[in-house]
């Protein structure tokens, strides 16, 4: 049973940094595209990035909104992915999902074939 773990979420002051993890086990970590998805309160839940399965590709939203200030990685001997958020603003604030697909980059929902159960990130002003 393949089962995608996040962990690294919490509450930080605009400016703050958080290093989210996702680990992932019952699944050949490094067959699997992977990425990270947000889902604010009452919002759509939104792609953030993306890392093909070795880390020699990624992929972020398409937009200034992290661009510069989130990071995606990966260490697939220790079967985990990693995003390093920096320069955190409120509007970041969301519960943030860690996303797995094995044939290509999790970049939509529907890419999606695995999900984790998502950790709180919440910036104050």
């Amino acid at each position: 049973q393949v089962q995608l773990v996040e962990s690294g979420g919490g509450s930080v002051q605009a400016g703050g940094s958080l290093r989210l993890s996702c680990a992932g086990s019952g699944l050949t970590f490094s067959f699997y595209h992977m990425g990270w998805f947000r889902q604010a309160p009452g919002k759509e839940r939104e792609f953030v990035a993306a890392i093909s399965r070795s880390g020699g590709s990624t992929e972020y939203v398409d937009s200034d909104s992290v661009k510069g200030r989130f990071t995606i990685s990966r260490d697939n001997a220790k079967n985990t992915m990693a995003l390093q958020m920096n320069s955190l603003k409120p509007e970041d604030t969301a519960v943030y999902y860690c996303a797995a697909n094995v044939m290509e980059l999790p970049t939509i929902t529907r890419r999606v074939t695995h999900w984790g159960q998502g950790t709180q990130v919440t910036v104050s002003s």
